[in-house]
């Protein structure tokens, strides 16, 4: 599919990274990204959030272009989104929905595919209120006295159902991840969850340490489903490995919410591994990005070792770094040429050593 991708830049300092993270995720969609216009401005406009001067040069470049498709890479109003369509006469997606797009092409589970549709379905209800507010604010008259109001409330109920539906079957999915979970922490078991910035290597480390053949692809949102595996570290014993989503910058808030039974394996772990692409020129804002969302599922307190990957790429050597308490906070590591990851088996070995076989105070350390 052809694609015009228009982008905003108010100016930040991290516009760059911004811009080219959204033609990864448009390629990852299966875009053809035949043309790019950006714009630049303080605020965004009401009606269009771009101009009206660059949207006469995205319509005309879209015709010449001839696109099937525009994408905006940011987040839209229902009201801007219905502009930007009758001014292009093409289907606008933005960027909450094109993520969207990409996490129900990716999910495989029956639970990934319950998140993404949960999280399609409250996109579509708040767009869908919003659309027809003009219209309930008359309450009936000429012209709304037909079908207009009653199909709204219809459509409203439809998807409202719907909603309860996947929740109920989302929170049976949590309590068997919990039921699971108190198994473990009965049996001794540590738990410890990768989590990362997307496309930081966290699957190709996940089956670099297991040997599980998790899929992994140098592309966005490669993994949307939990995969965990049972392994065996010297020093530490049964230790269950969970790979996780990955974050982003501006996550729509929906998905964080309908992830949250995959993201629960990251609150409940007893240690975090923070996979960082070492090779990123952005890391450092990749790893604030993943700050940010740890914070926001309630999981900023649990131990975490940074763990710089890819450093093949980059030139450097497999080397452990500790803070001045003597506790290991990085570890270089390369997935891919399988490298320093005896060291990374060293630190979650020290790191259950700290509180011995009570896993469940991990917490503390």
């Amino acid at each position: 599919m052809r694609a015009l991708i228009i982008s905003v830049n108010f100016g930040k300092p991290d516009y760059q990274a911004h811009a080219e993270e959204f033609e990864m995720l448009a390629k990852g969609a299966g875009a053809e990204v035949v043309a790019t216009v950006m714009a630049k401005r303080d605020k965004p406009d009401a009606a269009y959030f771009i101009g009206s001067g660059k949207l006469e040069e995205a319509v005309l470049l879209a015709q010449s272009s001839d696109v099937d498709i525009i994408l905006f890479d940011q987040a839209l109003s229902p009201a801007q989104q219905r502009n930007l369509e009758r001014a292009f006469n093409l289907r606008v997606v933005d960027r909450v929905a094109l993520i969207l797009d990409i996490f129900a092409l990716r999910a495989k589970s029956h639970e990934g595919k319950l998140q993404v549709e949960l999280a399609q379905l409250q996109h579509l209800m708040t767009r869908l209120t919003r659309m027809w507010t003009h219209l309930e604010r008359q309450r009936g008259g000429i012209g709304m006295r037909g079908p207009g109001e009653a199909q709204l409330e219809m459509d409203k109920r439809m998807i409202g159902d719907k909603v309860k539906v996947l929740r109920e079957r989302l929170s049976k999915v949590e309590r068997q991840r919990t039921t699971q979970r108190r198994s473990r922490a009965r049996g001794g078991t540590m738990s410890v969850s990768l989590v990362g910035y997307t496309n930081a290597g966290k699957s190709t480390l996940f089956n670099a340490l297991t040997r599980a053949g998790a899929y992994a692809a140098d592309q966005l949102f490669a993994t949307l489903d939990t995969t965990t595996r049972r392994i065996w570290i010297e020093g530490a014993g049964q230790v269950v490995v969970s790979d996780t989503v990955g974050f982003i910058r501006d996550l729509p808030t929906t998905l964080i919410a309908a992830f949250k039974a995959t993201l629960e394996e990251t609150v409940q772990a007893d240690l975090l591994l923070h996979v960082i692409d070492a090779s990123s020129p952005q890391r450092d804002e990749q790893i604030l990005e993943v700050n940010k969302v740890l914070e926001e599922i309630g999981a900023k307190d649990i131990p975490c070792i940074l763990v710089y990957n890819k450093i093949d790429a980059v030139g450097y050597e497999p080397k452990i770094e500790r803070n001045e308490e003597g506790r290991i906070v990085r570890v270089f590591v390369s997935a891919l040429d399988r490298t320093g990851l005896d060291g990374l088996r060293g630190a979650i070995a020290e790191a259950k050593e700290k509180i011995g076989n009570n896993v469940a105070s991990l917490k503390n350390i």
